[in-house]
């Protein structure tokens, strides 16, 4: 593409090469040379290019990103850039408590500084762990200056002995074992432990996959990046390609608004139905769209995406992990069969200044066990079903996890089907479940419905990953080994289990499932993407006016600021779980132009 911007016109010469404010230029001037860089570095009309650090020893999906980012450096210097690294707010799902969920909108907020705040031309955003990616690509639809996003990398394959061991899934599968005696302590930890064999995130079609995957569907990162594992030679390349590609982009003037259109919204929802992508990914791909300022809903995912069939079959809702899924032509080789089966929109622009059917067209995969062609897919009608009803407005359920044993009990009424109705169990809080699942007194069987609320954005806080309940461990030793879960929480993304979830409004915001006592009945159907409570409206009625006397539905006291502050504006799952008065703020560098001199 051709040059849209000169050196005169870069943003950061108006900190360090500004004659008309030479007392400012020269203060910002002079604590930049401090550690070695020279003025003429900064004043020779080079794009100053920033690298959003999410690599740290608390980040341990992400910290391989510490050695990627000297890649990225030399990419950006090789391009006629300068290079600035700085951190991020660390996230890491498996470490953060209560939840890392909690912390995406604050590092959001953190980057938003940044990028506005500090001399910066464009940005590479390092990527990787679950939340680290939308958290930076909110962020550079907010600032709206340059920008590409970097993923770290899967995980190499797990193994314990001969068997696949997925990170994440097979955390779930372990558990099931636990909890029939089949293994002890010891052996549960080591079981798990063999999943996370190297440097990267989750190695399974989990968030991590997911989310990053969807990046690069999205156009805002290089085509063939996301998938390559972390410690491969070519994840090196990306990131030397990645620094030399922001350069350009700077030059260019190719900002996060013209990549991330309705259009390419759309062509993630495809994207995701047909790697059998995380539930997730609506939260932050809606909270990422309502920062560009396009509409996107639940409603949009199951009408673009619920009749797309799954290609990938990658753990959890296949068999493979993601070295084979990388071999086999990884996201390239999902979107050749979309585009020619006609699902894509080819025409969007990308990262790299070409369009996405440009870059995808007619690679399909030499692999066909691990990535299917369009008219041979692992399941037909894999996307996301949007259920609504007096339990909630909007919840998700991922119809590609659905097992045969799920099927066969919950779903094939010849009289009824793709329905269900049962009695629920209620649990107000992971901690309230972990003691009583096990209790015969609530007389669990193959056919009760397990609920799990307080565990949404207000109610937790944070909205955690706690809805995939397992079953109680008598149930289990008779291989039962799921029940209907549904929750205002989430669920991880290497679950299998197709779990009701994200429901919004949660219990905590007066949703339904406040209303909700253990023996009620509930109708589930997915024909009419129904979810109702068999309680008469009277009775509901009563109920609401009982909770809303004494207060609301009862909820932990928030432990530091951030979680009150959160609290007190966020919005719910459907709606991205952003910061409501946040989503005002659109194309911040264009809008306010350069921020107020600071002496």
């Amino acid at each position: 593409m051709a040059r849209k911007i000169t050196p005169e016109n870069l943003r950061s010469k108006q900190w360090f090469d500004n004659p008309d404010n030479p007392g400012m230029t020269a203060l910002y001037l002079e604590r930049y040379l401090n550690y070695g860089l020279t003025s003429a570095e900064l004043r020779s009309g080079k794009p100053l290019i920033g690298i959003a650090q999410t690599g740290s020893d608390l980040s341990p999906c992400n910290r391989h990103h510490l050695e990627l980012a000297k890649r990225v450096h030399d990419g950006i210097t090789a391009a006629g850039g300068v290079a600035f690294e700085f951190p991020c707010h660390p996230i890491q799902e498996t470490g953060k408590r209560p939840t890392a969920c909690l912390d995406r909108n604050l590092s959001y907020l953190s980057l938003v500084e940044v990028l506005y705040g500090y001399p910066l031309d464009g940005v590479v955003l390092l990527t990787g762990c679950d939340k680290t990616m939308p958290a930076c690509l909110m962020a550079a639809a907010t600032v709206n200056i340059p920008a590409i996003s970097l993923n770290v990398g899967p995980m190499l394959n797990g193994y314990f002995h001969k068997e696949l061991t997925g990170s994440g899934t097979v955390v779930w599968k372990a558990r099931e074992r636990h909890a029939k005696g089949d293994i002890d302590y010891q052996q549960f930890m080591d079981i798990v432990g063999s999943s996370a064999p190297s440097v990267g995130h989750c190695n399974t079609m989990g968030t991590a996959s997911t989310m990053n995957a969807l990046a690069e569907a999205l156009g805002m990162s290089l085509p063939d990046s996301a998938a390559i594992p972390a410690p491969y030679r070519e994840r090196g390349q990306a990131a030397y390609e990645t620094g030399r590609r922001i350069v350009d982009m700077v030059w260019e003037d190719l900002k996060p608004s013209d990549i991330m259109t309705r259009e390419a919204f759309e062509n993630v929802i495809v994207a995701n139905a047909a790697i059998g992508g995380s539930t997730n990914a609506p939260i932050h791909i809606n909270a990422i769209a309502k920062h560009i300022g396009v509409e996107l809903s639940n409603d949009d995912w199951e009408k673009i995406g619920f009749e797309i069939p799954l290609l990938v079959n990658m753990q959890p809702a296949g068999a493979w992990l993601g070295e084979e899924y990388h071999r086999a032509g990884g996201l390239p080789a999902v979107l050749a069969e979309l585009i020619e089966a006609g699902k894509i929109h080819e025409n969007c622009i990308t990262a790299n200044g070409r369009t996405i059917g440009e870059n995808n067209r007619g690679k399909f995969s030499w692999n066909r066990e691990v990535i299917c062609a369009y008219g041979e897919p692992l399941k037909e009608k894999a996307g996301f079903l949007n259920l609504k009803g007096t339990m909630f407005d909007s919840a998700i359920m991922k119809t590609s996890v659905i097992s045969e044993e799920f099927q066969q009990r919950y779903l094939n009424n010849p009289d009824d089907p793709n329905a269900f109705e049962g009695r629920v169990v209620v649990f107000d809080g992971p901690e309230d479940y972990h003691h009583r699942i096990d209790d015969p007194s609530l007389e669990i069987d193959e056919c009760t419905i397990l609920i799990m609320r307080g565990a949404g954005p207000i109610g937790y806080p944070g909205a955690a990953e706690v809805v995939n309940m397992q079953p109680p461990g008598e149930l289990l030793k008779r291989n039962v080994t799921s029940l209907p879960c549904i929750g205002d929480g989430r669920q991880s993304g290497t679950s299998g289990t197709p779990s009701i979830l994200n429901a919004s409004p949660e219990a905590a915001a007066g949703g339904g499932l406040a209303l909700l006592q253990t023996g009620d009945r509930i109708r589930i159907d997915l024909n009419k993407r129904s979810a109702d409570i068999l309680v008469s409206d009277e009775e509901l009625e009563r109920r609401r006016k009982d909770l809303a006397a004494r207060g609301g539905y009862a909820y932990p006291a928030s432990q530091t600021p951030w979680q009150e502050i959160q609290r007190s504006m966020v919005d719910q799952l459907s709606e991205g779980m952003v910061l409501k008065p946040a989503v005002k703020y659109q194309r911040v560098a264009q809008t306010f132009g350069v921020p107020r001199d600071n002496h």
